[in-house]
C-alpha cells in the first residue's frame, strides 16, 4: 500500500499531534515541514545571520539533516523566525525538493505543514485541513512552552499566533489556504482522542 496523507492548518491547530499518532496508525513516515523552515531559521540565528540574508538561508536548507533535529527548533523564538523564512522563495523551493521526494518513496507519507494539500502534494488521496479558534491555539501553546519551562504571556502567545496567520495566509509564495478537495476538521472542542478518531474516519472514507 503507497499512501500519502497531506495535513495543514494553523499553528496549534493540533495538526502535527494527528499526523504522527496517524502515521502510527497506517503505518507510514512522518514528516513536520514545519522542523524543516525551523532548522533553517536555528542555523541563521546560531551563525548571528539575519534572516533576510537569502543566500545564507538557501545555502542552510540545502544543508538540512533532519536526524540532527531537536527540541530546541521548538522555540518561540524560533518558530517566529521560521514563519519568516518561509516567505523566502530561494528556501521554499529548496524544502519544496526535499518534502516531495520523502513523500514519493514508498510506502508514502504523513506530511503535515501549511501548503502540502494544494503545493507540495496537491494529488494526494487525503487531505485534511486542520484548524481551531485563535484563542484555543494561543492556549494550548501556552502550555506547550510552560512545559517547555519557558515563561508565558498568554496575551502575547495569542498576538505572535495572529500575526503568523495573517504572515502564512497572505504571502505571495504558496499562502496557506484549505485546498479544495480537502477534509475540513475543527478541534477548536475536540482533545486529541477525539480529533484522532475523527481524523482515522476522515481517511478511511477518502481511500474508499
Amino acid at each position: 500500500m503507497f499512501l500519502i496523507i497531506a495535513i495543514d492548518g494553523p499553528a496549534a491547530s493540533g495538526k502535527g499531534t494527528l499526523a504522527k499518532k496517524l502515521a502510527a496508525q497506517f503505518g507510514l513516515r512522518h514528516l513536520d515541514t514545519g522542523l524543516l523552515y525551523r532548522a533553517v531559521a536555528k542555523t541563521l540565528m546560531d551563525a548571528g545571520q539575519p534572516l533576510s540574508d537569502v543566500a545564507k538561508a538557501t545555502a542552510a536548507a540545502r544543508s538540512l539533516d533532519p536526524s540532527r533535529f531537536d527540541d530546541a527548533l521548538k522555540s518561540r523564538a524560533v518558530g517566529e523566525a521560521a514563519s519568516i523564512l518561509s516567505a523566502i522563495p530561494e528556501v521554499r523551493t529548496v524544502l519544496v525538493t526535499f518534502q516531495r521526494q520523502f513523500a514519493a518513496t514508498p510506502p508514502g507519507a504523513v506530511i503535515d505543514g501549511r501548503d502540502i494539500g494544494t503545493v507540495i502534494c496537491p494529488d494526494a488521496p487525503v487531505k485534511i485541513f486542520v484548524t481551531a479558534s485563535p484563542q484555543v491555539r494561543a492556549q494550548r501553546r501556552a502550555k506547550e512552552f510552560a512545559a517547555q519551562g519557558q515563561a508565558v504571556d498568554e496575551a502575547a502567545v495569542l498576538a505572535d499566533i495572529l500575526a503568523r496567520d495573517e504572515r502564512d495566509t497572505t504571502r505571495k509564495v504558496a499562502p496557506m489556504k484549505q485546498a479544495a478537495d480537502a477534509h475540513l476538521l475543527d478541534t477548536t472542542h475536540m482533545d486529541i482522542d477525539a480529533a484522532f478518531r475523527a481524523a482515522v474516519e476522515l481517511v478511511e472514507r477518502s481511500r474508499r
